[in-house]
């Protein structure tokens, strides 16, 4: 355990063993039927309920120097975000179809530490291979909390918001045609340990703060100061300016649309 101007360094035991559990529940809606009309995503299911994994795969969540409270790194060695991913199917893929020239890696950020514990938040682009086609979730969200005088994982999640509407498929058929549906799955999510809620941190950011930090480190628009269209009208009479409106059918800080 160190401490520098309010920074800390993480590390994991690396004789250590974490067990992970996994779940993707039945999809519940599609707005085409594909959930019911194509097998792969009637039939998509957590391909290891439950696996070991060696410290060492969270390891590479962690930051390679110390950080302060508020402040992102990007996580370097993506084989161990692929290796857990591979517990929910066995073809996941970081780079997306839609942004492989402009990809932005894996973040992770420290939102709370303590003298004893530690918490990461973290988010992670990704999409499965299927046979026909591919399911690409909104994002994963997660976060990690660190026993920082042992060494050891107290919580691990990484997991799908169960938003209205998020994931993204697209289906191949046998003729060659190629279809895209949105879709909503109520669960999707890898976990470990049960998340401590009684904790009082000496030094954090609210949750939303770190979501707010790492969207930005995927979409640059999100720095913007968006506001609503009420607000934007009080805006305009005071300031003399003009509004400029942004109309949209669909989220605007994940991939489900």
């Amino acid at each position: 355990m160190e401490t520098l101007k309010n920074k800390i360094a993480l590390n994991l035991d690396g004789d250590a063993e974490v067990s992970v559990k996994g779940v993707i529940a039945p999809i519940e809606y599609t707005q085409y039927n594909f959930h019911v009309e194509w097998d792969e995503l009637a039939n998509f299911r957590v391909a290891e309920p439950e696996k070991q994994y060696p410290a060492s795969v969270f390891q590479a969540f962690l930051p390679s120097e110390p950080v302060a409270v508020g402040e992102c790194w990007q996580i370097g060695e993506e084989e161990s975000a692929l290796t857990l991913l591979k517990q929910l199917h066995p073809t996941p893929k970081l780079r997306l179809e839609n942004d492989d020239e402009d990809y932005t890696g894996i973040w992770a950020c420290l939102r709370a530490y303590n003298d004893t514990l530690a918490e990461i938040a973290f988010r992670v682009h990704a999409e499965f291979i299927m046979k026909n086609g591919k399911f690409t979730p909104s994002q994963f969200a997660g976060h990690l909390v660190i026993d920082r005088i042992q060494g050891e994982i107290v919580a691990f999640k990484m997991f799908v918001p169960p938003t209205t509407l998020n994931f993204d498929a697209g289906w191949k058929q046998e003729d060659g045609n190629y279809f895209a549906e949105i879709g909503y799955c109520p669960q999707l999510q890898l976990w470990s340990g049960i998340y401590p809620t009684d904790v009082e941190y000496k030094t954090s950011i609210t949750e939303a703060e770190a979501e707010r930090m790492l969207i930005s480190r995927y979409y640059v628009f999100q720095k913007i100061n968006w506001v609503s269209l009420e607000e934007a009208f009080e805006l305009a009479s005071v300031e003399q300016k003009p509004i400029h409106a942004v109309s949209l059918d669909g989220p605007l800080f994940d991939e489900s649309c």
